[in-house]
């Protein structure tokens, strides 16, 4: 779901949380959105105030939503579009490969890990509360926050009106995906302008990544409005200032997905080669759909399943450029891990870098 952070390979960001989990005493604090001054703010490109298209956008989404015509006419008039957005949301040129570890170098690095062990001590009450409710391991938290923002750091810096609006209505058309992803994207539009009148924040201040992602946690509108919580206990959500949001929000979003407690993420793999099916057991991409005897009857060995593993798995391969692939097996948490980013390399990132910092945590 950096953004979504800039990959090798683009990569969407897409995820967020609603509702219950026990609150700590509540505690007055100001929040605010990250903000610049409005030249800053604003894209190159021209505002969307001409576009018959938008405007009557605008109007259907006030009379759905039931908001004020003159409100949200106003606030898509004053977007801007970006071609530096409309130019990151294509994937990456033909012919660039895949290197897991290149791409995890990105991420599973000093000043992350260092990072990380600061935001985990100063945050330890919030992640154990939340591992406790959920069964969602402090880590794994850590990791998300880390490779999405470096912990607050890294929220964005692309005004959330102007890329929503871009997508929406001129959503590269050379893009494979073009009339499914600017649908997905107008909808993403009302969501936040939803959200805003909401919230009485003026739509034209929130900061987040060329895909309109937002926060600490790097949410989308949809993810913030179904699965973002009050964590701290101050009858606000804030995404942006708050680590106890964010914590009980990525949280709650991996329990909306069916998060499993105690089951591990992956195992590492052996392969017996006079068996092995690669081009079988890679079909179905990262979903689990392999028992460990249909594994092992394909050439696929489970190295630390103790004793075996009993729910589906899928095999994982991650491309290392010229190099030899590396691969594990993933389990139905790897999976879920992938909901909040469609990409194995992402989620292994996260469980990495999570793990790195679980490990610096250590006397």
């Amino acid at each position: 779901m950096t953004t979504k952070p800039l990959h090798l390979f683009v990569v969407f960001l897409a995820c967020a949380l609603v509702c219950s989990a026990a609150h700590t005493t509540p505690r007055p604090k100001k929040k605010t959105v990250p903000t610049r001054t409005a030249e800053q703010n604003t894209a190159s490109g021209p505002a969307y105030a001409q576009r018959d298209d938008a405007m009557a956008a605008a109007s259907d989404i006030a009379n759905r939503r039931d908001l004020s015509l003159q409100w949200v006419r106003r606030a898509i008039a004053r977007a801007h579009y970006s071609p530096q957005i409309a130019k990151l949301i294509l994937p990456p040129p033909a012919g660039i490969a895949k290197n897991w570890r290149l791409y995890r170098s990105r991420f599973v690095e000093p000043i992350r890990i260092k990072a990380g062990v600061k935001f985990w001590q100063a945050n330890r009450e919030s992640l154990d509360r939340a591992e406790k409710q959920t069964g969602v391991p402090a880590e794994v938290i850590v990791g998300i926050i880390g490779v999405e923002s470096i912990y607050g750091q890294h929220m964005g810096s692309y005004r959330v009106i102007d890329a929503l609006t871009t997508l929406a209505f001129d959503f590269p058309a050379n893009h494979p995906r073009a009339i499914e992803r600017s649908a997905f994207f107008k909808s993403e539009l009302e969501q936040f302008l939803s959200l805003m009148h909401r919230t009485g924040i003026d739509p034209l201040i929130p900061l987040g990544s060329y895909a309109g992602a937002m926060g600490m946690s790097q949410f989308m509108p949809s993810s913030w409005v179904k699965y973002a919580i009050d964590y701290d206990g101050d009858s606000k959500i804030d995404l942006f200032n708050s680590p106890a949001d964010a914590i009980g929000s990525v949280a709650n979003y991996f329990r909306a997905f069916h998060w499993q407690p105690g089951m591990p993420t992956h195992y590492t793999v052996r392969f017996d080669e006079g068996k092995l099916d690669l081009d079988s057991l890679l079909a179905s991409d990262i979903l689990p759909t392999h028992s460990s005897a249909g594994l092992a009857a394909k050439g696929v060995l489970l190295e630390d399943a103790a004793p075996q593993h009993a729910g589906p798995m899928a095999l994982i391969e991650l491309q290392n450029g010229d190099a030899s692939p590396s691969y594990v097996a993933g389990t139905e948490n790897f999976y879920v891990i992938t909901r909040y980013n469609w990409s194995s390399y992402y989620a292994m990132a996260v469980i990495e870098l999570g793990q790195e910092v679980a490990k610096a945590m250590r006397p």
